[in-house]
């Protein structure tokens, strides 16, 4: 049995295997392994000579999770790729069983200041000095034979010194003017513990904030990176449609730290950079700073006035309330009400170890934002609480983008405080213009306004910079919606369908769609898809089957309320819905009924008023006039 705490490499040929650093050399240059296939190689060359069969591998290699034998046959497939350079069969198919490494493999024990990692050797040098007039490489006339022993020494020194400066410059980052985005993936954890996690994504967490607000290079935010499974580093990347891809490992021991990262140019693999960082547990901010820094000269980003600082900035300098706070963040990206209630028990867990972690008051601020909007909390509660989180925010720290976008959304979507939205929108894109986030939420503040064309401009730009985010690409579909451009909504809608069947949101923003299109049989199935994802009452009913084969509008939404009736005895009715559909049967008082009652609840939905087209039955209505002036959508 192998002493855990041994540290060793196995050598074949001219591969070198690490298994502490997970990582495979070739020549001593670290090759791109991904995760899977470096653990297959690990489990083929710990048992070299003897054969393996496939049910073995896998479930070694894959542990609990069900794969088929196509994906044991694809990684030894990529191997042999790598392997077999030299066309020699390091890796055998044993037919209707396995496979066997068949290699001359050494354990070598390295010495403790030896690395592997960009590993040069410079060979002796030979001059030999010829009489003859043969054609020769390297000839010096007779005449010419007898040099002074200086004149051979400088001569030595200067061939000497060329290939230092070879050896050193082929080792520096290569120049990467060309890379405009890059993805962060969440640095891999060697240690066992589910809490040792957090460093690795803490770490990542700070990497993607402080490139990312360099302006320079679009940064994919972590939601974006942590949804992935997918162990290829560059099958990731193309995902994300990045130029690059920053991936690594952490591991921690005996009070201190150990990073290990490279940049790999998606579009051919290409190592970049590569570095090692170790240092103190306690002092793991020293880490972010140094990792930052050499991150952002490895990409080659031009530096402008301020982006020393903010590469080295921290917003706090308790490890255990930035645990809490990357903890609170990623509960806070899976958007559900018992999710969202973790996060805020975790952003208040960091504040709570450091009062003056303004990124901690902006993760409290969105989390109570959201609870409103989810219905898990009374809007009067959440949203005055996440305005008190956010103006603390912007307290400690009026250069963060995050908090003056938490400002805006609480000020549009509760104190209907429109010029005050906007000033506070305006102010967290210029001060990082790649916050996917504060340019999808202004999108919804400029629908609200009707400024259709601006709104698109901006979610088309989360888009960019946040590509495969359901909610982001879902918000083009909104406004679409409220635009009166529903083809184009549905085009949109039926595509993000395709990719995130699950996204309950799409189905509500379809339906909608089909609602003014007259697609009573596809609003009705998008109605119940989108209550199913949500876990709400699906069944079928009478009521639900007439409005699907309904040919006649009136006939659809007599229907639709008889359904929403029934529903509000079981649930809390949404009173702006309502309001919608009595607008379409004609029912003007109970529209103005519930209208009334949406507003006294400061319903999220009634930002939406100016624009909504279910409501344009009532929109020449002097009580219409009336209510968009309470909001503050009309000069008074």
């Amino acid at each position: 049995m192998k002493d855990a705490n041994q540290k060793f490499v196995y050598e074949f040929g001219k591969f070198a295997l690490d298994p502490q650093e997970k990582t495979l050399f070739a020549n001593g240059v670290p090759l791109h392994l991904p995760a899977k296939e470096f653990e297959t190689l690990l489990l083929l060359v710990e048992n070299n000579g003897r054969a393996l069969s496939k049910e073995e591998m896998i479930t070694a290699v894959w542990q609990d999770a069900f794969v088929e034998e196509g994906n044991l046959a694809k990684k030894i497939s990529r191997l042999r790729k790598i392997l077999n350079t030299n066309g020699d069969k390091l890796i055998e198919t044993l037919p209707k069983h396995g496979y066997r490494f068949s290699a001359d493999v050494r354990q070598i024990l390295p010495s403790a200041n030896e690395t592997i990692l960009e590993k040069r050797t410079v060979k002796r040098l030979t001059l030999r000095v010829e009489e003859d007039n043969s054609d020769s490489p390297l000839l010096l006339p007779a005449a010419e034979k007898k040099f002074p022993k200086r004149t051979i020494f400088i001569f030595f020194g200067l061939i000497m010194a060329a290939a230092i400066f070879g050896i050193w410059y082929s080792s520096k980052p290569k120049p990467t003017s060309k890379i405009g985005s890059i993805a962060v993936l969440p640095l891999r954890s060697l240690n066992a513990g589910e809490n040792d996690k957090t460093v690795g994504l803490g770490l990542t967490d700070a990497l993607i904030t402080k490139i990312g607000g360099l302006k320079t290079v679009i940064v994919r935010p972590l939601s974006a990176v942590t949804k992935f499974t997918d162990d290829d580093a560059l099958e990731i990347g193309k995902k994300l449609s990045v130029d690059a891809v920053l991936e690594g490992t952490v591991y921690e021991a005996d009070g201190r730290v150990r990073l290990n990262v490279r940049l790999l140019r998606v579009e051919n693999g290409e190592q970049i950079w590569a570095e090692k960082f170790e240092g103190e547990s306690a002092r793991v901010f020293d880490l972010e700073d140094r990792l930052s820094e050499q991150t952002a000269r490895a990409l080659g980003l031009k530096l402008g006035e301020g982006d020393s600082e903010r590469l080295t900035k921290r917003y706090t300098i308790n490890a255990d309330a930035h645990h809490a706070y990357v903890r609170g963040r990623f509960f806070w990206n899976r958007r559900t009400p018992g999710d969202l209630k973790e996060a805020v028990k975790y952003f208040s867990e960091a504040v709570e170890k450091d009062p003056n972690y303004a990124l901690a008051y902006v993760g409290l601020a969105d989390a109570y934002s959201l609870l409103a909007d989810y219905g898990a909390v009374s809007p009067k509660e959440s949203y005055e609480k996440a305005r008190a989180a956010a103006s603390k925010a912007l307290e400690l720290d009026d250069n963060l983008a995050g908090a003056h976008t938490s400002l805006a959304y609480v000020k549009m979507y509760y104190y209907w405080d429109w010029e005050g939205a906007e000033s506070s929108y305006r102010r967290a894109i210029a001060l990082n213009p790649n916050y996917a986030t504060a340019r999808q939420w202004y999108s919804e503040y400029l629908t609200a306004m009707g400024r259709f064309d601006e709104a698109l401009a901006e979610i088309r730009r989360a888009k960019e910079i946040d590509p495969l985010s359901p909610i982001v690409n879902a918000g083009e579909v909104w406004i679409l919606y409220f635009a009166r451009r529903y083809d184009e909504a549905i085009a949109q809608g039926q595509k993000i369908v395709e990719i995130n069947p699950e996204f309950a949101e799409i189905h509500e923003y379809l339906k909608r769609c089909y609602d003014q299109k007259g697609m009573y049989r596809e609003a009705i199935a998008a109605r119940q898809m989108r209550r199913k994802l949500a876990g709400s009452d699906d069944r079928e009913t009478a009521a639900l089957r007439n409005a699907a084969s309904a040919s006649d509008a009136d006939v659809y939404w007599r229907n639709r309320l008889e359904q929403e009736i029934e529903d509000a005895r079981r649930e809390k009715s949404e009173a702006f819905d309502l309001a919608e559909i009595y607008a379409r049967i004609g029912e003007n008082e109970k529209a103005f009924e519930w209208l009334e009652k949406a507003y006294q609840e400061r319903h999220y939905t009634v930002m939406y008023l100016k624009v909504a087209p279910n409501l344009d039955s009532l929109r020449n209505d002097p009580r219409f006039d009336d209510i968009l002036q309470r909001i503050g959508q009309m000069p008074r």
